[in-house]
């Protein structure tokens, strides 16, 4: 009978998870699902989006994005689900602009890499300056410039009138090197609740547990043009078979064994292979990403961002989200990445 409820469970997918379908605002344009959804559209009810997270279209087929105390909506431009990260732009294309503008208090999102960028005033005769020149925010009389460089940022207010200093959320940081931007590039923001990228990364799709509660689940159930009605159907219909075969299967197997256990007799006990121990696991030197570092972690293929902790194995000296290899240490007595075995005590 534990048999029966346990295969049950596992086929069929928890009725109370509520799923959507995904939207876009064009054929071809990025996919809209939750957190986000589609104002507009009828397939996405105020359910099927997370508090914050709502956009809409264009007529021109643009995916907006409305941040509270900046000045209007902004482009989306690209959404990494498993990441919980997205790009905007202006749809406008005077970017810079919306920059001098922006403030992402009272949204959901933070910048990834986020550089204080000065604005300054100089004159039309920009050719005499080494600096990039923004365009869209510069006319005949005058010309602006925009810079994270110290030695520009001296150099220029000597020569020029100084605007303001704005934490810019670049799509990376910007090196010493690099004088001025005209700062058209996307800007890249991230998410940190509700907390779905884990589900994403796994191939599932995260969303409420019911359309009367705010907590989330995720559901390995494909959810794209199929109502929930038929999901239900399709379970029990494909579901109801397979688990009565693997239970005559499994009643089969455990008579055959029992049949031969009693011809032969009691076999002997194969040794299992267990992971390491929590004290080894724990003494595996740790490291914190920095600002510059780049990787991605090859468990939950999820990229490091600045401050988060890696744990390394000794023997290979391969690196991992700490919660990541701690998860799989325990099972699994070998490096994820090169099934290098590691040792099993640093003493």
């Amino acid at each position: 009978m534990n048999i029966r409820f346990l295969l049950f469970f596992y086929i069929l997918p928890p009725a109370s998870i509520e799923t959507c379908l995904d939207a876009v605002c064009q054929n071809g344009n990025l996919i809209i699902r939750f957190p986000f959804r589609i104002r507009q559209s009828q397939q996405q009810p105020k359910s099927c989006g997370y508090p914050g997270f709502d956009v809409s279209c264009s007529k021109q087929g643009q995916t907006l994005l409305k941040l509270p105390y900046s000045g209007g909506e902004f482009s989306i431009q690209a959404i990494d689900y498993a990441a919980q990260e997205l790009w905007i732009n202006d749809p406008k294309h005077c970017l810079p602009k919306r920059i001098l503008a922006l403030n992402l208090t009272g949204s959901q999102f933070s910048g990834v890499y986020s550089q204080d960028f000065s604005f300054f005033n100089c004159s039309s005769q920009y050719l005499k300056y080494r600096y990039t020149p923004i365009a869209c925010i510069s006319d005949s009389n005058y010309t602006v410039f925009a810079t994270s460089s110290r030695s520009a940022f001296r150099h220029l207010l000597a020569v020029c009138s100084f605007i303001t200093t704005v934490k810019v959320p670049v799509q990376r940081p910007f090196h010493k090197h690099e004088l001025s931007s005209d700062l058209s590039d996307d800007l890249r923001l991230s998410w940190e609740s509700p907390p779905c990228g884990r589900c994403e990364s796994r191939g599932g799709r995260c969303g409420f547990k019911t359309n009367s509660t705010a907590d989330i689940a995720c559901s390995y159930f494909p959810s794209k043009g199929i109502s929930r009605a038929a999901r239900y159907a399709i379970s029990i219909g494909i579901g109801l078979p397979v688990m009565l075969g693997l239970v005559g299967i499994l009643y089969h197997m455990g008579r055959r064994c029992s049949r031969a256990q009693t011809l032969v007799g009691p076999q002997p006990q194969l040794a299992t292979v267990s992971g390491l121990d929590g004290p080894t696991i724990e003494s595996y030197p740790k490291q914190v990403v920095g600002e510059a570092d780049e990787g991605t972690c090859p468990i939950c293929l999820g990229e490091y961002r600045p401050n988060e902790t890696l744990k390394t194995i000794p023997a290979c000296l391969h690196s991992f989200h700490c919660q990541c290899i701690d998860e799989w240490l325990p099972l699994n007595a070998s490096c994820p990445l090169c099934r290098t075995s590691p040792p099993i005590s640093l003493t």
